[in-house]
């Protein structure tokens, strides 16, 4: 079977992503092919501006590793900054090319090379104290940094520069773990933290690495890490392909860090070609979505872990640490892994939620100072709440200066909601999401064409698709027709097209130049209850208009703790009215409440953003 063009050169021999080409349903497109406007593309271009053109941020993250022994003293993560940056400032680049920005990635890349040590490690731990604390972590992110690094850089000699370091680097890890009858460290005992799941998602990497290199040494060293199974106190890769229990039933249940081994799973599959591989993976993703999705895409309502977070969200009880923007992007990160490789929309749904409400709704777009002001904030409330309480991974450089976590992390998400707009199939093009701007790509012949997308969504349901071949072609576009749009029409060219929710449109026809597809989806607001979580007697309710839930802020005029009583006709149909913010919005709706009042609501994104009592707010309403 012929290989799709794209697929053909991104997929090649020799790249990270090489055996994804025999494995999966949807590929990514090449570097360079978006152009992205509205609420995505100044969300990349705020980050871009404030947080990775920062040349003296990069700069302290580096320095942590040129000193050597950073992290000895309380054994912590500063480790992790600068290639979890990497990876996103990469990610970003590829949907948002900027050339300053790519000079900036290149320096920074070249100013970590000189801090290799003579062990050939890149690491924040001296040698008395290595393969302790979070350790392997960081390296992990200096091989996934440097690696996302190796898909954008330009000069082939220092691509091969990195690659040698990566070698040197990996090499050093394994001279000193693995099994103990070897003498080495057991990668499980490389940490104080989890019972080793952190440092055993080192998988993901190695494997990547393998790819790149074909060096056996570096799949032996992944059959090792896979044969210990994640953590010490059970082996989760065979809880996973169970399907059993529920992820927060594990016996280890920090979500970020467990997502992180089963995409190193994942990759350890397509190579393999083991099936019970990817159904475990397939099974952790589905059972997440079953207990641990909150009402905004995200998990973890008892700090960072998985909790039965379907349920959780509606505990009362004040927390500062929930709903972790690493977990956030982690969660994207998989789901996209799922989507990829079962080409099933349900997991593009998923990151939508993801996006629109959890991950934009923590970027720090006001640019307030409230605890630490990071680009990205850390936590994020349901019920009546604040945000910007907590910084996640915090931890303290030279000088006083800070950072944390999940500033580091955020831009991935964004940078991934990018790639994953349009996709390819060797039968065409699949459309994920509506980023207004223009796609541009191969079709399966090899001739170029160009997708530009008029919307406003998701303010509006409208989509306007124009279609743009370089000659007339016979290929397939498929649309996601998202599960929430109860009601949707399609045309093309003004001719209707029959489609239903929860799937692809799929499209089949000889495409002409200016052939134009028109979707309208159903922009209702409907009531969420907890009951569509499983839990009964708990006297809330939520909103959501297409992918936007939407929430109250103190700043519409209304104290977010009062109760409601929404007018919603027998569909659960809200009654809602356009309506003006005080502040900068997506939407803004006038709800009517069954006396003849009304309250004003904000999609959860813009809501809170003060950081402060001030924009106090909440999803889940007290009814």
């Amino acid at each position: 079977m012929m290989k799709h063009p794209i697929v053909e050169k991104v997929y090649a021999p020799g790249t990270a992503y090489a055996p994804h080409a025999g494995t999966d349903r949807f590929f990514q497109l090449e570097n360079g092919s978006f152009q992205f406007e509205g609420i995505l593309g100044q969300a990349i271009a705020f980050i871009r501006d404030v947080q990775l053109m920062d040349t003296k941020l990069w700069t302290l993250f580096v320095n942590q590793f040129r000193k050597g022994d950073t992290d000895d003293w309380n054994v912590g993560w500063r480790c992790e900054y600068w290639g979890k940056m990497m990876r996103g400032a990469c990610m970003v680049y590829q949907c948002a090319p900027d050339e300053a920005l790519y000079q900036v990635i290149d320096a920074t890349v070249r100013d970590m090379l000189t801090t290799q040590d003579a062990f050939g490690r890149f690491t924040t731990y001296s040698k008395e104290k290595e393969l302790d604390g979070w350790d392997l972590w960081g390296r992990k992110y200096i091989l996934l940094g440097m690696q996302h690094f190796l898909e954008i850089c330009r000069d082939d000699a220092l691509s091969e520069k990195v690659l040698e370091a990566l070698k040197r680097h990996a090499d050093a890890i394994l001279d000193t773990v693995g099994p103990a009858e070897e003498g080495k460290k057991e990668i499980l005992l490389a940490s104080r933290h989890w019972k080793g799941l952190n440092s055993s998602s080192l998988l993901e990497p190695i494997m990547r690495l393998y790819n790149l290199t074909g060096e056996q040494r570096y799949m032996d060293f992944a059959h090792y890490i896979v044969s210990r199974g994640a953590t010490t106190a059970a082996n989760l890769f065979e809880l996973a392909y169970e399907g059993e229990l529920m992820p927060y039933q594990y016996p280890v249940t920090k979500a970020y860090e467990m997502i992180s081994n089963f995409e190193g799973l994942l990759e350890y599959y397509r190579v393999t070609g083991e099936e019970k591989w990817r159904t475990a993976c397939i099974h952790l993703a589905e059972n997440i979505v079953k207990s641990d999705v909150t009402v905004i895409g995200c998990s973890g309502c008892t700090h960072e872990l998985f909790d039965h977070s379907a349920a959780r969200q509606f505990d009362i009880e004040e927390k500062g640490i929930m709903q972790e923007t690493c977990v956030t992007v982690t969660w994207m990160k998989f789901c996209w892994q799922m989507l990829c490789l079962t080409g099933e929309s349900r997991w593009a749904d998923q990151m939508e939620k993801s996006l629109y409400n959890a991950l934009l709704g923590s970027v720090n777009t006001e640019q307030v100072t409230e605890n630490n002001g990071f680009p990205f904030d850390s936590y994020s409330p349901l019920l009546p709440g604040r945000r910007g309480r907590k910084t996640g991974g915090y931890q303290v450089m030279e000088d006083g200066q800070s950072y944390g976590c999940c500033a580091c992390i955020g831009a991935a998400g964004l940078g991934l909601a990018g790639i994953a707009q349009t996709v390819c199939a060797q039968e065409g093009l699949y459309v994920n999401f509506y980023h207004p701007g223009k796609v541009r790509a191969l079709t399966p012949a090899g001739a170029e064409v160009t997708l530009c997308t008029e919307t406003a969504y998701p303010a509006e349901g409208d989509v306007a698709i124009t279609v743009q071949p370089e000659k007339a072609e016979r290929f397939v576009i498929g649309l996601r027709i998202p599960a929430w749009s109860g009601q949707t029409s399609a045309c093309v060219n003004g001719e209707a097209v029959s489609c239903k929710a929860g799937g692809y449109l799929c499209i089949d026809r000889v495409w002409q130049p200016g052939d134009r597809i028109e979707l309208c989806f159903d922009m209702s607001v409907r009531l969420i209850l907890p009951e569509e979580y499983g839990v009964t007697g708990m006297p809330y309710v939520a909103l959501r208009r297409g992918p936007l839930v939407l929430a109250r802020d103190e700043r519409l005029g209304t104290a977010v703790d009062s109760p409601v009583d929404i007018r919603a006709d027998e569909n659960g149909v809200a009654c809602t009215q356009a309506a003006e913010a005080p502040f900068p919005c997506t939407v803004c709706l006038s709800v009517e409440q069954k006396d003849g009042s009304a309250f004003k609501v904000v999609d959860y994104a813009s809501a809170g953003k003060t950081w402060t009592d001030e924009s106090r707010m909440c999803a889940w309403m007290l009814k």
